[in-house]
This record gives C-alpha cells, structure tokens and sequence, in this order.
C-alpha cells in the first residue's frame, strides 16, 4: 500500500510551506545585460592605481613568454598561459587586502606573483619539484593545484571559518569556465549563499574548457546570471578592462567583509594561447578568431586609455617593461640553475602526523636509496 492508497490520504492536500516562495527578490542579483567597463566611458581613473596596474600587466605578460619558453627548454614540465587574461590575475590580487585570502586554480600563477610572491615559488609545483613552493599562511595565497574547482568549497571553508572567529578576512576564489561545470562548484555556491560567508568568486571565462567551447557546457544566458540560483549577486564584467575588474573585484570584497554575503561575477576575456604547451589549440579555433582578440588586448587598452589621458608617457612605457625583463631574466637565471632535491620530501607535510602507510612507503624508499648510495 502507498501512501496515497492510505484512508483519508485524499482528503489530505497539505498547504505549502512558506520555504516555496522566493527567498529574496531576484531582481536585484542579476547581473546587468552587458560586460561592465570603465575603459572608453569618460570614468574618472586614480592615476597611481592604474600605474600600478599597468606595470603589473606587463609584468604579467613577461612572465607568461618566460615560463612558456622554460617550459620548451625542458625546465619547467607544464606551464598554463594566462597571456590575455592578465587583468583578471592583476586585478584579483590588487582588489584584496594583506589579510585576505587568495584560492588561485592552476592557471592562475600570475595572480599569485602580482600578490607578491616569489615568481621562482609560483612555479615550483610545475617544475616538479615540491608540493607547492610556498607556505600558504605566510602568504596567504592557497596552494596551486590542477584540480578543477576543488579550491572554491576551501575558500568558503576558510571564509565562513574567519567569520566565526571574528576575523576581518575575505577570500576571493579564481575559477575558469570549465570550473563551473564541476559539482565543487554548486557545492561551494550553494554552502557560501546559505552561510553567507565572505567570499568573492571570480570566473575567468576564456571561452574554452580546453577544447570544448562555452556553448557546450552551459546553456545560461551568461555563467553570472547562475548566482541567482544561489541567493547571491552576480555581475558581468569585460575581462580585459583591468580598471573594470579591480573596481567590481573591490566592490564585492567590501560588500563582503562588511557582512554582505558572497558575489559572483563573471569576467569575459579570453586565452590567446593553448590550454598548456601540450595542447594544440588550432584543433579547436581558428586563427581568425585568436587574430580578433588581439584588438581587445587587456595591455593595448589600458596603455592606449593611459596615454590619451596624459597618464602614462613613453618613459613610463619603457620602465615598465624594463622593469618586467629585469624580472624574467632573474627568473630565467634561478630556474636553469639545477635544484638539489630529497626525495625523502615525497612524505613530508603531507599530513601533520603521518599515517601507516606513508611511514611504510618511506622506509622503503629510503631503504632503496641506501642500496643505491652502496
């Protein structure tokens, strides 16, 4: 017998609970119907700010050339270029606060060195060499890994758990497109609305999740109009307008930390180069389409708006990139330079205390390493 089948279950048609109706009004989380930009609109600019950005994006593009030619020289194993989407990466670590956090994916290195970490140690795990080439706490960037989204549920993790301790602390979770197609994602969106935990998440959508175009991964009108399942705030901003980026970046963090709840927003640019220097991306796009992209360079636009303001001058061009080949050049010298490592570290920091298992992989391997030193 069902329940239905029951004496009187006919007569029994409850009324719905409040919890249908609308938790809050949806008009006020969508996002607007087109990209936010500050580039090209006449907005007033904070000269030192848009200096700082400027010498970041260079740097940032330096940086990119460098790492992917380490990688053709057998230094580096694998290197995600962020070329084209520098004003995401510089903008995200400009928009946080020393005490905040950063939850980087794995294309995001450059984000980690614009928050000021050593570019030799953002690069350590690609090299192959550690777990990660920094302590997180210090830095307060988490570790670079290749798992899609699995560093979103950690943020609000993280976020929530500052908020319950009273600290003043937001974290801003950097994802790309193909990140919102993983169950880490809803996982962390629906966790972060319902806590209301200060976390800011930003989607980087470069158009592909590898090879497989937006278009077969979602069919939302844009990857922010999602936030409104959720309960939170969505907003669409032009990727590669880095005043653009850093002012909604900035909005959300304050609107966090001052008890908000959390934002998504959804930064369109796109990834001029292969998904890694395994990929051949002329499989999936064709020139033309890379080619129409470059005239929306993140660095040509800002540079352009800069010197038609009288903001920025060929001296500051050139120190700039002075500045970025000074860089890579210390960079390139540390990276050729030959690390002297133990291969007893494979078991260290893995876990506070190590388990059985880990003790017995290690004595075997040491046990193999003395036979060998014979």
């Amino acid at each position: 017998m069902t329940v239905q089948e029951l004496p009187g279950a006919a007569a029994y048609r409850p009324t719905p609970p409040p919890a249908w109706r609308p938790r809050t009004d949806p008009a006020p989380l969508l996002p607007d119907p087109e990209p936010h930009r500050v580039l090209g609109t006449g907005a007033e600019l904070d000269r030192a700010l848009m200096l700082k950005l400027y010498g970041e994006l260079v740097r940032g593009r330096r940086f990119n050339a460098q790492a992917t030619a380490l990688t053709k020289q057998g230094r580096l194993a694998v290197y995600p270029s962020s070329t084209g989407q520098e004003a995401c990466e510089v903008a995200a670590a400009l928009a946080l606060e020393e005490r905040d956090w950063l939850f980087p994916s794995y294309r995001d290195t450059l984000a980690a060195v614009a928050r000021g970490l050593d570019p030799v140690q953002a690069l350590t795990l690609l090299r192959g060499d550690w777990h990660t080439g920094y302590d997180p706490r210090e830095h307060r960037i988490a570790p670079l890994c290749t798992p899609l989204a699995t560093q979103l549920p950690h943020a609000v993790g993280l976020a929530h758990a500052a908020r319950l301790k009273g600290d003043d602390v937001v974290a801003l979770a950097l994802v790309g497109d193909g990140g919102t197609s993983e169950g880490d994602f809803h996982e962390a969106l629906n966790f972060a609305a319902v806590w209301q935990a200060p976390v800011v998440f930003l989607v980087q959508n470069n158009g592909f999740a590898i090879s497989v175009p937006l278009a077969k991964q979602t069919a939302a009108p844009s990857l922010a109009h999602k936030a409104v399942g959720y309960g939170m705030p969505g907003r669409l901003v032009d990727g590669n307008d880095a005043p653009a980026v850093h002012q909604v970046l900035s909005e959300a963090v304050a609107r966090a930390r001052r008890g908000g709840g959390p934002t998504l927003i959804e930064a369109v640019t796109y990834r001029m180069e292969a998904h890694t220097n395994a990929d051949d991306a002329t499989r999936y796009r064709g020139s033309a389409e890379v080619d129409a992209w470059r005239d929306h360079d993140p660095i040509r636009l800002l540079e352009g708006e800069l010197t038609a303001r009288g903001l920025l001058d060929e001296d500051g061009i050139r120190a700039a990139a002075e500045a970025a080949e000074t860089m890579a050049a210390a960079l390139r010298d540390q990276m050729n330079a030959d690390p002297v490592l133990d291969p007893m570290d494979l078991f260290a920091e893995v876990y506070a205390e190590q388990n059985g298992q880990l003790r017995e992989q290690a004595a075997q391997l040491r046990a193999e390493l003395e036979a060998e030193a014979r």
